[in-house]
This record gives structure tokens, C-alpha cells and sequence, in this order.
């Protein structure tokens, strides 16, 4: 029989050897995963624009819908989330064309708009959900319900983190979490280390991070006092993935210690690029914030970053069933600058060829107008549409200066090169060097994928 004693000299490296097996599971984890082919991009940075913009207001104009504004749609429209009228609405924004490839921009993204040649609008998107919390879902994880993971876990999954110091899968939130909650960024049944972070706004971003200890020293001491607590832990609980998520967890938390704050110390960004990115202004400060930390991660090999969209006094997101009008100019005003800066600076630094950056929102929104109690006035809205939206991608090895797809005279349905979310997804996968197909996890007896069973490649967006 074993005394307690001899237990614990016997254990006495029990939590270093846990967290090596953790990380040699890890590497190796990334090395039964490597990519199926060489990559064009090595990270992703997603533009979330929660609520879903008007690709009629922002980059597919509708000169039918101006020229016919206030008449009856003259064709059968489809079920959507309220009951919408069948009036059009012409969009209240001046497009104009730009860069050399003449894409055409309205004037709610000025700044994004010099950026066109840099990018592929594809204006043919196609979703499987008219509702907030099931397109949410659908968007990140090829499924309209809740549990699945995240494009950002499989990204993940499939290549393993280039970054030690940082999680390999960010979100970066200042102030609204989309509908479906923090699900969205979840592993669902891959192990718990795939999981999004979520970076809230403030000189603190992470929970409980910050050390509690008056002192190094005292630290050591508990992490020490830790280690002998968890002697034998590894021999009990070998390969339940749980358990060494759990702890793979504990030791990035205890790096990221030292990380985060190097992260968040701008001391050696010049006043031009704070300037640029629209930092200290009013308009554009928060969103600013989190594009220069999106392209700091960058630098730092974070592999999926997310960005979600700041909240704006008076409404509710993009998600503008009434004052589209009012309601747009100010959700544009919020992140135009800090996109067209993110781009160009990605790109002065030599990063944008090997960082995909996705823009778009869960769905789109109909031509018809969603009519207040008052009448056919200002106040007048749009409703969600996943029959035909536009998204844009840029870098990353994207072709640039193009214009992809094309929705009807009314922008309601896609009816040129559509593009399915699950093209998308598998898209995005082969830009980063996996095959859609043989990216599967063993899950409930199956080999479950992002994609799920369908999920073409779409070559015209790529160079």
C-alpha cells in the first residue's frame, strides 16, 4: 500500500506533465489535420455586421425599384419574418462606381469604397433562415440550430494555432452580442480548446484574467500548490477530452497574462494609424479599436478573429425595419473608416494576401418596405431577406476587382451564380488550404463537417 507520502513524490510533476501531454495532444492534433493543400490565406478576419444591411442600399443598386418606388412588387413574394407590404422602396442613397474595375458603392461607404479592387462583392448570397438567431447560427456554423461549431473552431480544427501566447479562434465585442448568444462562437462537439474567446471593449477584455496575487512570488507559490494537487490526474483521465481542454485552458490563461497587455499597448502605433483606423473620434472609435487589434493578431498568428459590430443610440443594429434611412448612415458611419483602414494597412504591411477578410451580415433585406403605423414616409423599413444578399471577401487569395452573381431588377432572389452559405464555408476552408470534405469530425456516429452534405467551391472568387 502506498503512503501519502510516496504519492506525492511520485506525483510531484503530475500538473507540468498534464499540461505537456495537453500540448503534444495539441500538436499532434494539428498535424493529423494538416492542410490538403498549399494555402492562399493563413488567418480570417470576419466582419460581422449583425442584423443583416440592405444590399440593395450598400452594394447591388436597384435603379427598377427608384423608378418604380411606392408601386406593387409585380411578382410573388415569399414569406418573411413580418408582414411586409408589397410596395417598393427605392433606395434613398446615391450609388456611384469606383476603383478600376468601375464596382459600383453607395454613398454610405465612401472610405470602403477606394478599397473595390481589392475585393469580391458577391452579390448572389443565398441562406437557409429568415429569423435572427437561426440565420446567426447558419452564418457561423452551416446549421440553423443551436450546438454546432463555429466556422472559427473548424478553422481551428483543421490547422491548429500559429500563436502560443493567444487562443487560436477571437471575438471581438464592444457592447452586443448578436441573437444566439455566445453559441455562436462555440466548439459544439469538438473539444472546448476550439472554442471563440470573446475580447470584450476596456483596458481589461478578458474575464478574470488579471492576476488576484499581490505578487509574482505568490503566484508561483499557488501554481506550484496546483501542481501537486493535480498529481495523477493524467494517469485517471487520459484522453477524455474535457479534461484536457479544461487544463490546456488554465495554461494559455497564464500566458495570455503576460500577452494581453502587450496586445493592447499601442505605445508603438504612430498617430497616423490611429488616425487612420478613425480612434478617439466618435463615430468610429470603438469599431476603430477592434479593427487595429484584429490586425494585430494578425501579426501575431491568431487564426480566426471575429469583429461584431458596435452598438448605436437609437437602433438596433443593422436590422432596420423602420428609419432604414436614418438607421443605415448610422451603422455605415460606425465602420466604414476602420474597414478601409483595416485593408490598407493589412495591405501596406504585406498581410493582405495571406489574410482572408469576409464583410457581411446573417441575411440581406426585401425591396418591399416595411411600412410604419404613419404611412408610406422616412420612418419606412426593410425586412430580412436570405433569398438574395450581398456579402464581399478581400485578400487572402480572393480575386480582387470583381463583382460575382447578381440578384433580380428588384434584388430579391439570386438568379445568377448563386452562392449557398455552405459555398461559402468550403470556400473559405479551400482558401486556407482544407478540403471541405475530408475536414469531419466523428460526432453521434457520423463524420460531421462544416458544410454538413453539401457545399460547392466557388472558383470565380478565387485567384
Amino acid at each position: 500500500m502506498m503512503t501519502r507520502r510516496e504519492a506525492l513524490c511520485r506525483g510531484a510533476n503530475g500538473f507540468g506533465g498534464l499540461a505537456l501531454a495537453t500540448l503534444l495532444a495539441q500538436k499532434s492534433n494539428a498535424a493529423v489535420h494538416a492542410p490538403h493543400h498549399p494555402a492562399k490565406a493563413k488567418s480570417v478576419i470576419f466582419l460581422f455586421m449583425d442584423g443583416g444591411p440592405s444590399q440593395i442600399d450598400t452594394f447591388d443598386p436597384k435603379p427598377r425599384l427608384i423608378q418604380d418606388n411606392g408601386k406593387p412588387i409585380p411578382l410573388k413574394t415569399p414569406t418573411t419574418v413580418f408582414n411586409i407590404s408589397d410596395k417598393m422602396l427605392g433606395s434613398p442613397f446615391q450609388f456611384k462606381q469606383h476603383g478600376q474595375s468601375g464596382a459600383w458603392v453607395s454613398e454610405l461607404f465612401p472610405h470602403v469604397a477606394t478599397c473595390v479592387d481589392d475585393m469580391a462583392i458577391v452579390r448572389s448570397m443565398v441562406a437557409d433562415h429568415s429569423e435572427h438567431t437561426a440565420a446567426n447560427y447558419f452564418m457561423h456554423s452551416g446549421s440553423g440550430f443551436q450546438g454546432r461549431p463555429s466556422m472559427g473552431g473548424w478553422v481551428n480544427y483543421g490547422l491548429g494555432s500559429e500563436c502560443d501566447n493567444l487562443p487560436g479562434f477571437i471575438v471581438l465585442e464592444s457592447g452586443l452580442v448578436p441573437p444566439g448568444g455566445l453559441d455562436l462562437f462555440g466548439s459544439g462537439f469538438l473539444p472546448a480548446s476550439y472554442q471563440g474567446t470573446l475580447f470584450r471593449k476596456g483596458a481589461h477584455p478578458v474575464a478574470d484574467l488579471e492576476p488576484r496575487e499581490a505578487s509574482g512570488a505568490l503566484q508561483q507559490s499557488k501554481l506550484g500548490l496546483l501542481k501537486k494537487l493535480n498529481q495523477g490526474v493524467l494517469e485517471r483521465f487520459a484522453g477524455v477530452s474535457e479534461v484536457e481542454a479544461t487544463i490546456s485552458n488554465y495554461e494559455l490563461a497564464f500566458r495570455m497574462q503576460t500577452e494581453v497587455p502587450r496586445l493592447l499597448d499601442w505605445s508603438g502605433e504612430s498617430e497616423a494609424t490611429k488616425k487612420m483606423y478613425g480612434i478617439d473620434e466618435t463615430d468610429t472609435d470603438e469599431f476603430g479599436r477592434e479593427c487595429l487589434i484584429a490586425r494585430r493578431l494578425v501579426e501575431r498568428g491568431v487564426r480566426f478573429i471575429e469583429l461584431l459590430t458596435p452598438p448605436r443610440k437609437g437602433f438596433d443594429r443593422w436590422d432596420q425595419h423602420g428609419n432604414l434611412e436614418d438607421g443605415h448612415r448610422t451603422n455605415s458611419k460606425a465602420v466604414d473608416k476602420p474597414i478601409a483602414a483595416l485593408l490598407k494597412d493589412l495591405k501596406g504591411r504585406g498581410l493582405l494576401d495571406q489574410t482572408l477578410v469576409l464583410w457581411g451580415g446573417e441575411f440581406g433585406r426585401t425591396p418591399c418596405a416595411q411600412i410604419p403605423d404613419g404611412g408610406y414616409t422616412k420612418a419606412v423599413g426593410r425586412d430580412h431577406n436570405p433569398f438574395g444578399f450581398t456579402m464581399w471577401m478581400a485578400g487572402g487569395g480572393v480575386k480582387g476587382g470583381i463583382v460575382h452573381g447578381a440578384t433580380d431588377e428588384f434584388g430579391y432572389y439570386a438568379v445568377e451564380d448563386k452562392v449557398h452559405v455552405h459555398d461559402l464555408h468550403a470556400t473559405i476552408l479551400h482558401l486556407l488550404g482544407l478540403d471541405h470534405k475530408r475536414l469531419t469530425y466523428r460526432f453521434s456516429g457520423r463524420d460531421m463537417r462544416l458544410t454538413d452534405v453539401a457545399g460547392e467551391l466557388v472558383p470565380k472568387l478565387m485567384a
